[in-house]
């Protein structure tokens, strides 16, 4: 995938430590900081489905996870869901 690829970065709410669930973009930040260091450009989008991040590249879903497997915050640089979503970005032509 050449740099400068638009990321869609879809996200569902979440419950934590038994808060109500919204919509956060904590456990995101790793996974933007590694396709934002490989040139792509991010985009953030809420969905309504639970627990759900989905990674779109020219409308086709690439990569999907459960948002609580994301570590908290951080630069995603050791959590390896982040390298498997860097990794399908890439080979997503």
């Amino acid at each position: 995938m050449p740099e400068n690829t638009v990321v869609v970065i879809r996200y569902g709410p979440y419950s934590t430590l038994g808060l109500s669930a919204e919509h956060r973009t904590f456990r995101l930040e790793g996974l933007q900081a590694v396709l934002a260091k490989d040139g792509h450009q991010v985009i953030l989008e809420k969905i309504e489905d639970w627990n759900l991040v989905e990674l779109m590249v020219n409308e086709e879903v690439i990569f999907r996870c459960n948002i609580k497997d994301l570590e908290f915050g951080g630069d995603g640089k050791l959590d390896p869901l982040c390298e498997k979503a860097r990794t399908a970005v890439l080979n997503a032509y």
